[in-house]
């Protein structure tokens, strides 16, 4: 019903016989007709206009009897079974948590429908207020380089420091510079200790691919609350963000219980380590592969601002890694025009 009154407004108000002033008077009668109604106003009914708008090349079909919102039964179900009205890359589901203040200002703010899904899909699951999105909005690199999955933007009460800190790490690692067969005898092992050994011994190639601003700390640093003694894998402290940086590394499949084991390293550091005017100390997972969705389902609930990241080694790096570096022929090539040079 109320898709269908915002299609009718569209349809007579932008290219019907109402005329410029419809907006007003359907207000109008609609105050008159039901007195103390709220919320529609001649501007918010421009914005409900807008918003259908907007939104209506992508609506396959509309929600039956729901107008905008599931039904406790479809939430209820298995996410594969709902079917979304929208785009792959638009859930139905998140669409509908957004406040309607949100949608509008997503579409004043952003034009391409990539980067209002990202912000969409943002606002659901980091269940932003309306300043804090308007600041992630507004900052015009976050939906380019936000791709870590974190909870930074609950758990870092300052907005900006929230996007310094989402910027500051990259979702995926390229670390071209170990050698596979120093790491593993077999294709099935895991070996973390080498692993970290391996990035210690190639610390410069590291943070070079890790960010900037990163200064390293050590290696199996140990931190200590009561009679827990722990270690970890990788310490930093990154200039720009102020704060210490721990990474935890896992040579496998993301576990939800990889957080808790580096929340305690965050408060062992905050507690022990970290200076007065340092910031709160930041949490790595860099691990072998993850679920984005399992990982912003885990992160949530942590006070602790802590993201995920996932590394490559040179056998295994995806194709959007290998295709910029050349192949043994045009490696070949290169050397031998280099010998012709001299």
């Amino acid at each position: 019903m109320f898709i269908r009154f915002l299609r009718y407004i569209s349809e007579n108000s932008r290219r019907g016989f109402w005329g410029t002033g419809a907006i007003r008077q359907i207000s109008e009668q609609l105050q008159k007709e039901m007195p103390g109604l709220k919320g529609f106003g001649e501007s918010m009914l421009k914005r409900m206009r807008t918003f259908y708008e907007e939104w209506s090349p992508y609506i396959n079909r509309y929600p039956a009897g729901t107008d905008l919102q599931l039904s406790s039964s479809q939430q209820d179900n298995n996410r594969d079974s709902i079917q979304y009205p929208m785009g792959d890359e638009l859930n139905w589901s998140e669409f509908v948590q957004v406040p309607f203040s949100h949608h509008v200002l997503i579409l004043r703010k952003r034009e391409s429908f990539e980067e209002r899904s990202f912000f969409i899909h943002e606002c659901a699951v980091q269940r932003w207020n309306k300043y804090q999105l308007e600041d992630y909005l507004n900052d015009k690199d976050f939906s380019s380089r936000a791709n870590l999955p974190n909870n930074f933007s609950s758990a870092i009460s300052d907005t900006k420091l929230a996007i310094k800190t989402a910027k500051a790490f990259k979702n995926e690692l390229l670390l071209d510079f170990i050698n596979v067969d120093d790491l593993y005898e077999e294709a099935e092992d895991r070996n973390e200790p080498m692993l970290n050994s391996l990035i210690v011994d190639n610390i410069k190639q590291f943070i070079e691919r890790f960010g900037q601003g990163f200064l390293f700390m050590g290696p199996q640093y140990r931190v200590k609350i009561g009679e827990e003694e722990k270690f970890i894998d990788l310490l930093f402290f990154n200039r720009i963000l102020n704060c210490l940086v721990a990474v935890e590394l896992k040579d496998a499949r993301f576990q939800p219980s990889h957080l808790g084991q580096l929340a305690f390293y965050l408060t062992a550091l905050d507690e022990t380590v970290r200076q007065p005017h340092e910031n709160p100390s930041v949490g790595i997972v860099l691990c072998r592969e993850m679920d984005k969705t399992v990982v912003e389902v885990a992160v949530r609930d942590y006070t602790k601002p802590m993201g995920v990241a996932t590394f490559h080694l040179g056998k295994d790096a995806p194709e959007e890694f290998t295709r910029v570096l050349p192949d043994f022929n045009g490696l070949n090539n290169i050397m031998n025009e280099g010998d012709k040079e001299e």
